[in-house]
């Protein structure tokens, strides 16, 4: 009897390509520093794609995972480039490179700017590589195209030896496609030494926030409580009760950051802070609870791991 798949949680791309963005420009393009000005905020253009590239209908179709992101350049002009990421985890309709083009043609029009995209292809289709788009008609020709990046082909040495953050990121990518059988405990196995390569590279707590939820949350468990388990056991190494899936830790941390170098007025903002962060952590246990709930964990286990009580979980 065959395992049900996993499902793959591509929407994730988006937070982490935003979450980890200087780290992404410098993994696919090796001379960012000397083209991008990295110390300038990006802007991510969401809504504006969305509004070009409207969803269809009723949510008919296939839908991508698309990111539009205004990065400056390092000339100290008001010139920019507008990247285009798209991720695609399966083949789909095979209409990508027909897309990109399509993409580029109303993102070049709408804004005047030069445009350079990426598409990561993170299926594991061997033969599926598309790069370029043609269209031709009585002597009349057209040739676009664009970066595309195939995860399957990546060498897992390679990222592992590459100091760069966003080299964890594929990883977990390329892990998702080449052990797609595997067991919960063997997936847990994964996601653990996949925690460990992010350890090892410096960068920011932010990121490193991010990170950790992308390689524990892209590929699922088959069951429910194995995603327990694997947080109980990141607080185990972490010395800590708190997950690295929540933020009341690094807000902790830099309250008393704060109070370390006497600044009373930062104090009073990182407390009120500190308390709205509790109230909306304690609220997401809430809402985590009762989605395992309705998976059929039981409460006693749910209770133990979130650190809710028995009349908390019982009353959902």
């Amino acid at each position: 009897m065959s395992r049900p798949s996993r499902r793959i949680d591509d929407p994730l791309w988006k937070s982490i390509i935003e979450q980890t963005f200087v780290h992404f420009l410098s993994f696919f393009f090796p001379d960012a520093d000397d083209i991008f000005d990295l110390n300038r905020e990006c802007e991510y253009l969401d809504k504006e794609f969305e509004s070009l590239f409207p969803p269809e209908p009723n949510n008919k179709g296939v839908r991508y995972v698309d990111k539009l992101v205004k990065a400056y350049l390092h000339d100290g002009s008001e010139q920019f480039v507008l990247c285009h990421i798209e991720v695609q985890s399966s083949k789909g309709t095979g209409d990508l490179a027909q897309r990109m083009f399509e993409y580029f043609y109303k993102i070049s029009d709408k804004y005047k700017v030069p445009v350079t995209a990426l598409a990561i292809l993170a299926d594991g289709n061997k033969s599926y590589r598309p790069a370029i788009y043609v269209q031709e008609f009585m002597g009349t020709s057209l040739s676009y195209r664009f970066n595309s990046y195939k995860i399957l082909d990546q060498d897992e040495t390679v990222l592992r030896a590459d100091s760069n953050p966003f080299a964890v990121v594929v990883l977990t990518a390329l892990m998702a496609i080449l052990h797609r059988n595997v067991t919960d405990e063997q997936l847990k196995e994964i996601k653990h030494d996949l925690y460990e390569e992010m350890i090892k590279r410096e960068m920011s707590k932010d990121t490193r926030q991010g990170i950790y939820d992308f390689l524990a949350r892209y590929v699922s468990f088959q069951k429910p409580e194995m995603f327990i388990n694997f947080e109980k056991e990141v607080e185990t190494k972490l010395g800590r009760n708190t997950t690295m899936g929540t933020r009341e830790y690094l807000l902790e941390k830099a309250k008393n950051e704060g109070l370390e170098k006497g600044k009373l007025v930062e104090r009073a903002k990182s407390e009120k802070l500190l308390e709205q962060e509790r109230a909306k952590a304690e609220a997401e246990k809430l809402d985590s609870a009762l989605e395992f709930k309705k998976l059929g964990v039981p409460d006693a286990d749910i209770a133990k791991a979130l650190g809710l009580s028995m009349d908390q979980v019982k009353a959902l």
